[in-house]
């Protein structure tokens, strides 16, 4: 055997090359479109608006102090991935860089339970559609009037299936569409929302007071409200997360050492400042705190916004919602997209040549765009008769992005303590970093709150998973079965097969020079990413 390095002569500015890969994706996305992308994935409008009815009608008007807490939490690992997306700018962030930081297994499993996610969170995100579209329109309730049992859920379904299909075009069409629908769409959900919070600062009716106030909710729970709480606070959870997305598309991103650990940070923190602003001015503006609809799927923050403007103004923000909402299935779905990507070209997903083939003139993986796509239908229409499907749905794919998180915080953490922190090989300047001492806070932090988050996320609790009739054991455990079985299944997946054929695949490998000889290149080779004997991390070899 062999031991070969990557030529640096005419090394990407991306630094693909460190990881054996050459440049294939189009290189053209500027700063507002890294940061758009971030933004979009986090999309407030379609978080806040389609999850304010979740969190008011479970933890009342005092839920809105989730916002602040979910932020904080959610910045420590912000600023974690900012550091890495400053050395490794690449596609499939999460995959890649727990391939520098841990073994091979846990990177495969990072990849892998973000991937399921994504594809998870698309269809849930897209079901936003049936919250917000039958109220501009009612003619969008195609299935029925709306009151029958599973009109929602159906209609839900046709709308989230129809949307899907338009993202999953779009993204096999090309980069530089994608980026222009989604820049276009951030500009748009931007300005709409600094409207928004205008509006419902002027319109507000009672004093911050209010914002203390739980309406008697955690009456009778073992935990007093404390316990409502933990369950409100997950509506904001299932909002503040895709920050890494800037990173992800780093490939494609013009200077991305520089662009996207900044997108990253300003991506959540444009994100918080104005989600919540809406969510606690949306409050304080209500008519009527006391009004069922607040809590309810058919209102929520939409008939807030209706009953205030009336129906014309009212109908031109839903607009926007909606707006918003095809953005962040665009965007969720190109960071799928990214990860099907990344691990195919390492041969690490069944069929990888073919997922990762990119489209000679588009620059883009269009094979993988189809897949997520008709993936992310698949599972809509495996829970098509399920009223409840936009609960479960986002429910899932968050534990699983919060534990693709901590697989990536967790090793990072571990390096740190260990004094292996910038790792052997990163670039000798970053763009971001955090220095020691901060750093290992922050981390740890992000770590704590990583592992802390997981476990509220998957308790197995009715008012979560199974809030309304009909009452099924399966739906109310989903959060913990459904992980758990992805989870395992993965990890046999991965040891039993995958890891025994896995290694850059030769269309994608950079041109490699002997060590030992001159600047002549060969043919590119594919690099051995089998499972080291130990648990640090490992420079891959090439094989010959």
């Amino acid at each position: 055997m062999t031991t070969t390095q990557p030529s640096h002569h005419g090394s990407d500015e991306g630094g693909v090359d460190e990881y054996g890969y050459n440049q294939k994706l189009d290189r053209s996305i500027g700063k507002f479109a890294s940061f758009a992308a971030g933004v979009s994935y986090i999309s407030i409008l379609t978080g806040v608006f389609g999850l304010f009815y979740v969190g008011f009608g479970t933890g009342g008007p005092a839920y809105a102090w989730s916002w602040p807490m979910v932020f904080v939490g959610q910045l420590m690992v912000a600023l974690c991935f900012a550091e890495l997306a400053s050395r490794y700018p690449v596609a499939g962030s999460v995959y890649n860089w727990a391939k520098k930081l841990a073994s091979p297994t846990t990177s495969w499993m990072a990849g892998w339970l973000l991937l399921t996610s994504s594809i998870v969170t698309v269809g849930a995100v897209a079901l936003a559609y049936q919250i917000t579209l039958p109220q501009i329109w009612s003619g969008f309730q195609i299935v029925g009037d709306g009151t029958g049992e599973h009109d929602f859920s159906l209609n839900g379904v046709l709308l989230a299936g129809a949307l899907i299909v338009f993202t999953t075009l779009v993204n096999a069409f090309g980069v530089k569409l994608t980026a222009l629908i989604n820049s276009v769409g951030v500009f748009v959900e931007l300005i709409a929302a600094v409207l928004l919070v205008i509006i419902l600062g002027v319109h507000v009716v009672r004093g911050p007071g209010v914002l203390l106030e739980t309406h008697g909710l955690g009456e009778g729970h073992s935990l007093g409200y404390f316990g409502v709480f933990l369950v409100a606070s997950l509506a904001s959870a299932w909002v503040m997360y895709g920050f890494d997305t800037a990173s992800s598309l780093g490939e494609e991103t013009k200077d991305p050492k520089k662009t996207a650990p900044r997108a990253i940070i300003r991506a959540i923190t444009a994100s918080f400042l104005l989600g919540g602003a809406i969510l606690f001015f949306g409050i304080l503006a209500a008519p009527d705190l006391s009004d069922p609809q607040l809590g309810s799927p058919s209102g929520g923050l939409q008939y807030v916004i209706l009953s205030l403007l009336g129906g014309t103004l009212g109908k031109l923000f839903l607009i926007c919602i909606a707006v918003a909402i095809t953005v962040c299935t665009l965007a969720i779905q190109a960071a799928a997209v990214r990860m099907v990507f990344a691990m195919a070209r390492d041969n690490n997903l069944p069929c990888g040549r073919w997922l990762a083939h990119v489209h000679p003139e588009r620059k883009t993986p269009a094979n993988a765009s189809i897949t997520v796509g008709v993936l992310a239908i698949a599972i809509l229409v495996l829970m098509i008769t399920q009223p409840q499907i936009y609960v479960v749905l986002s429910a899932i794919g968050i534990v699983l992005i919060y534990a693709a998180y901590l697989l990536v915080t967790g090793p990072m953490l571990r390096n740190r303590l260990r004094g292996r922190w910038p790792l052997p090989g990163a670039p000798a300047q970053d763009e971001f970093s955090l220095g020691r001492p901060l750093g290992l806070v922050v981390n740890a932090i992000a770590v704590v709150w990583g592992a802390a988050m997981i476990v509220n996320l998957v308790w197995p609790r009715a008012e979560v998973y199974n809030p309304a009739a009909p009452f099924h054991w399966y739906l109310q455990w989903s959060g913990v079965l459904i992980p758990a079985l992805l989870t395992v299944g993965g990890l046999v997946l991965y040891r039993v097969r995958i890891r025994h054929r896995t290694g850059i695949l030769a269309e994608h490998a950079a041109v490699v020079t002997p060590a030992s000889s001159g600047p002549a290149s060969q043919a590119p080779l594919e690099t051995d990413l089998s499972e080291p004997s130990d648990v640090d991390p490992v420079e891959p070899v090439q094989r010959v």
